[in-house]
């Protein structure tokens, strides 16, 4: 398998490649604008071109002028509150599908097929649990409202920022056993690995990976960039000697002071509150250790007030909540709560979260943890005629949550269509 080449020279031929293609889908047809080069070796997999890829289901082929944001504009007013109220055919189907389980599964759910007259539905949804990488929703919205912040009147600059700014992995990579999907072009397949010291990726190719991955590397990576733009501005990217001299002589709690700030600053000014979704520390060790955390936490509630917010284009700004939506499209394998195969012409907007736990010595390994078992599931659906919002965060033990997160998707969607 070969090296990542330079995303530089990369760009530089991309839209040469993209002029012979058909394209199918964003973001696969977005590879040209974002500069993320595993976007080419997915649509090439997916016709068959190259190996290491599989077929896209036909949900993750939507064209880049078919993703929308469904309340902008026809519902900025909506808001979930304790009192939102609840629509009786929602919290029937809520409380049938999850009367027979565990009761550390709490949900919230947002019908908005029809935009104007929102649905809603809950259980427990006020429920704190560590959030896992669902904490990733925080980390992206930081990194764009750190790009609002140095060029609030240039969309253009801010993709230009994305698209050229090129970091070289460096020990915040470690550790972290997920890999992540390597193409170049000419390369006859597409290959998957964990990162390692010296790869170099657009931040671009970074927040993709973060997101579609859940790249706990990609993850850290992202926050100290997120927190190098805040601090610095337009004068980001620094040259490589001034960000190290920055990160090691500022006192450690000046840097975890700005890097709450730095995820916690928009998410405030888009209306959501830190003392119910916050996240507090990095995602790999190093990073912990470079620059120190506190606690994290989630609720369903909240999780869905972030979808909420995207989907007005509140989360920095339209621009921004677009993009986002983008780069959680799941145009990759599915899994987890995506993977339902009820789901498999729907479009799904897809993050997910897991931490597990086991006793020494016991019988459990993923998603089975005796100890802790946490899954966390927040999607945008978008099937036939209906649209909803979904967050899910349970902590069943000893049980493939992972298979259960499934499982439910389809219950919830079979409710959905259901409706009389």
């Amino acid at each position: 398998m070969t090296e990542p080449e330079s995303p530089r020279r990369w760009i530089a031929t991309l839209a040469f490649l993209l002029a012979s293609v058909s394209l199918h889908a964003y973001p696969l047809d977005g590879a040209a604008k974002t500069g993320i080069r595993r976007l080419i070796g997915y649509r090439l997999a997916h016709e068959g071109k190259v190996k290491g890829g599989s077929k896209l289901l036909p949900g993750a082929l939507l064209t880049s002028d078919q993703i929308v944001l469904w309340l902008q504009g026809a519902n900025d007013s909506l808001d979930i509150n304790a009192g939102t109220p609840h629509d009786p055919y929602l919290q029937s189907g809520l409380e049938k599908i999850f009367g027979g389980r565990d009761p550390s599964y709490a949900v919230a759910l947002l019908d908005i097929s029809d935009p104007r007259r929102p649905l809603y539905g809950s259980l427990r949804a006020d429920q704190k649990l560590i959030p896992g990488s669902v904490g990733k929703l925080l980390v992206i919205t930081g990194l764009f409202g750190a790009l609002a912040r140095a060029y609030p009147s240039s969309t253009e600059a801010r993709e230009k920022v994305l698209r050229e700014t090129i970091v070289t992995a460096d020990g915040f990579i470690f550790r972290d056993g997920k890999t992540v999907p390597i193409y170049n072009e000419g390369d006859p397949a597409v290959g998957h690995r964990t990162f390692v010291l010296g790869d170099k990726f657009s931040l671009w190719e970074y927040a993709d990976h973060m997101l579609s991955q859940s790249s706990n590397a990609a993850g850290s990576i992202v926050w100290k960039q997120t927190m190098l733009l805040r601090q610095f501005g337009t004068r980001y990217p620094l040259p490589k000697e001034e960000e190290t001299a920055f990160l090691r002589n500022t006192p450690k709690p000046e840097l975890s002071k700005l890097a709450l700030e730095s995820l916690e600053a928009p998410e405030v000014a888009a209306g959501l509150d830190p003392a119910r979704f916050r996240l507090g520390t990095f995602f790999t060790r190093n990073a912990s250790a470079a620059i120190p955390g506190t606690a994290s936490y989630g609720c369903p509630s909240e999780l869905l007030r972030w979808l909420v917010k995207m989907e007005q284009g509140k989360l920095v700004d339209a621009w921004s909540s677009l993009e986002i939506k983008k780069l959680l499209y799941f145009v990759r394998p599915r899994y987890r709560y995506a993977s339902c195969p009820a789901l498999n012409k729907a479009a799904v907007f897809f993050k997910s979260g897991s931490l597990f736990e086991c006793s020494p010595g016991a019988r459990c390994g993923q998603y089975k943890g005796d100890q802790m078992n946490l899954m966390h599931s927040v999607a945008v659906v978008e099937s036939g005629k209906k649209v909803y919002l979904v967050a899910i965060m349970s902590n069943v033990l000893k049980i493939n949550s992972a298979v259960e997160h499934q499982t439910i998707a389809g219950e919830i969607e079979k409710w959905i269509q259901a409706r009389p």
